[in-house]
């Protein structure tokens, strides 16, 4: 007979931990609770409000995929030290996930409103995903990526609330303010701006706020931990550098600015050779 889910409590330096109420019960969720909190939901599913409706073929699918890459948000989110409440702690600034199906009269839109991440169901659907992708002549477009660019406009809702820190923001990243869609006209009718290198998400050039910059650190050093994790070192750092020293990738969460960015380089530079690999051509 299967142990319950109160039975597999284990103890972790002198402290005890119950599995999640979506593993127990779904099958779908790898965190465990303190034993003794009141939810019986880990602190990732506790921020989910809506679910699909299980009884639709493929939706149960559909959300293990978008709890998962919720999980590894929230896991990235802590290591920048950043504070996650739910809506039911708290209703004025905490944040909530709803995962919706279009209906005939419905359909529905990714998105952020007042600390409630929208993310159509569709989009766990591979075949799916690819087809909006090269509608919107998107680069990329994948499941985690909707995640932290939702949570970026979450936080600057947070984050930008007076002027100072505003301007300091648009001094870095350019105005947020303009009208989108005379932004975007302009970049279709215009192209990328003068000295444009590819450093930066094309979406981020049409209108730039933490939505569009901010999963680009979320990536970044998401790739790294995992990098580091598996003890990954460059040499050369860079092709025609022979004589460059190896360099050893960091944890994020180690280093400083600095560190990081040289980290990411080398980083980049295995990843993309590692990709040559596995095509036909380029």
């Amino acid at each position: 007979m299967n142990p319950t889910n109160e039975e597999r409590w284990q103890s972790t330096a002198g402290t005890h931990y119950r599995l999640c109420q979506n593993y127990s019960v779904h099958n779908l969720c790898n965190w465990a609770v303190p034993a003794d909190e009141v939810s019986p939901f880990c602190i990732s599913c506790r921020l989910t409000r809506t679910i699909p409706d299980l009884t639709v073929n493929g939706n149960k699918i559909a959300w293990a995929k978008f709890e998962a890459a919720k999980r590894r948000l929230y896991y990235s989110l802590l290591g920048f030290g950043l504070s996650v409440k739910s809506k039911a702690e708290d209703p004025e600034i905490g944040v909530c996930f709803e995962f919706l199906a279009d209906l005939p009269d419905r359909p529905v839109l990714t998105g952020h409103e007042f600390g409630v991440i929208t993310i159509n169901v569709a989009e766990a659907d591979d075949a799916e995903r690819e087809r909006r992708r090269l509608q919107l002549h998107e680069p990329y477009r994948t499941i985690l990526g909707h995640f932290r660019h939702e949570i970026g406009h979450y936080y600057w809702d947070r984050f930008f609330l007076d002027e100072a820190s505003i301007m300091a923001f648009r001094n870095v990243f350019g105005d947020e303010s303009q009208d989108y869609a005379e932004s975007l006209k302009r970049h279709c009718e215009n192209g990328a701006p003068a000295g444009w290198q590819g450093e930066v998400h094309l979406e981020a050039m049409r209108r730039p706020t933490l939505g569009k910059t901010g999963p680009k650190p979320g990536h970044t050093t998401s790739i790294m931990t995992d990098a580091a994790d598996g003890g990954s070192r460059v040499s050369p750092l860079r092709p025609q550098r022979e004589n460059e020293p190896s360099l050893q990738i960091t944890d994020h969460e180690l280093t400083s600015f600095e560190a990081k960015i040289e980290s990411w380089f080398s980083v980049t530079y295995m990843l993309n050779n590692l990709n040559r690999g596995l095509r036909v051509a380029g």
